[in-house]
């Protein structure tokens, strides 16, 4: 297949054109309701925080309510450690990007460069476009990053040592519980106790084919009163993120930060550059052997290194006076323009798979 007629494909197909379209069509109402007064600033916070302690945990939990394999385990392992890794090499060559500015100011871009929104961001487009099994990555590659989003960037931005608080921010914060929990069931459940249930076709109601079994645990196939709530919360995430995101442009000035040359730099390199450099590594990794990874598990990587700057690490900013109105003008001009760029960077991964890039 030629990249023209992959191209064509990946733009006629529903599924992916109608996770686009949700996406911006979402942002862009929680924008108009948010220039017409209709959500205030202070509700779009309020949205934010429904989303990270509720819809995204349950999000997190469900995808882990799946059949392990050997190959999944071993994606997993080999998305969790280009978690790490992936940003360790970006906090050493982040700051080289902003080489002209001064040390202060380069210092603050390359946490901001290092730390993306990929959990109020990115892992609602990755559901959207890839499904349980991208959630599942996003939530693994996410460890990593929230090790050192904590520790790191705090010690950085702060110029202080590590405080017990940030710690437990960072085992205590609700997504983290509910992906370890979801991980730990996940990786445990052929040898936990097991419990037999219908074995049902997909996508066919109750055309029942047999029994298998499955850990008592396995929410999804032995607790429906439970998965089924939990199921409604994790499909709110994608929604909800979305207004969000949309209040929040529709609160702030654009002009004020779209004058800053170094806001428009920075955005090029967060939203482009950065998930051009993981496509590009993590690719040539796996097609020599070293980390083979499936087109979903790159795919999933690609897409949260390609979200705008990290809430905790503009808040950082904020906190301790580390160039606060440069962090702010980033901070939106890298949302605009992961806004515009996402919908490029999923038809690119797809048009990458359909020629076989990828597999």
């Amino acid at each position: 297949m030629s990249i023209t007629e992959a191209f064509v494909k990946t733009l006629t197909n529903p599924s992916i054109v109608s996770a686009i379209t949700s996406t911006i069509f979402i942002i862009l109402l929680g924008f108009y309701l948010r220039k017409k007064n209709i959500f205030s600033e202070q509700f779009g916070k309020n949205l934010a925080k429904v989303t990270l302690t509720v819809a995204i945990p349950a999000l997190a939990l469900n995808s882990f309510m799946a059949p392990i394999d050997s190959k999944t385990l071993s994606e997993g392992i080999g998305v969790l450690v280009w978690g790490f890794l992936i940003i360790i090499i970006l906090m050493f060559a982040a700051p080289l990007l902003y080489a002209r500015i001064n040390k202060d100011q380069r210092e603050v871009m390359g946490i901001l460069t290092t730390f993306g929104s990929t959990t109020f961001f990115g892992i609602p487009i990755v559901g959207a476009v890839l499904g349980p099994k991208g959630i599942m990555y996003s939530s693994i590659f996410n460890i990593g990053y929230r090790v050192f989003l904590y520790s790191y960037a705090y010690i950085k931005m702060s110029g202080l040592k590590m405080e017990m608080k940030n710690i437990k921010k960072m085992f205590l914060n609700p997504i983290v519980i509910a992906t370890f929990l979801g991980l730990f069931l996940w990786l445990v459940q052929a040898y936990a106790p097991q419990v037999t249930v219908p074995t049902f076709v997909k996508g066919v109601v109750d055309a029942k084919v047999g029994m298998h079994s499955v850990a008592f645990f396995r929410i999804d196939q032995t607790a429906l009163w439970i998965w089924t709530p939990l199921n409604y919360l994790a499909q709110l995430a994608s929604p909800l993120a979305w207004l969000s995101i949309g209040v929040t442009l529709g609160s702030i000035s654009f002009g004020q930060a779209a004058s800053s040359k170094i806001s428009w730099y920075y955005g090029f390199n967060k939203v482009i550059l950065v998930p051009l450099f993981t496509l590009v590594a993590a690719g040539a990794l796996s097609a020599m052997g070293v980390l083979p990874l499936s087109f979903v598990a790159i795919a999933t990587m690609v897409i949260m290194m390609a979200t705008p700057t990290a809430t905790v690490a503009s808040a950082y900013a904020i906190s301790f006076n580390r160039d606060a109105i440069l962090a702010s003008n980033a901070s939106l001009v890298s949302t605009v323009l992961a806004v515009i760029m996402m919908p490029i960077w999923i038809a690119i991964l797809q048009v990458i798979n359909s020629v076989g890039l990828l597999k």
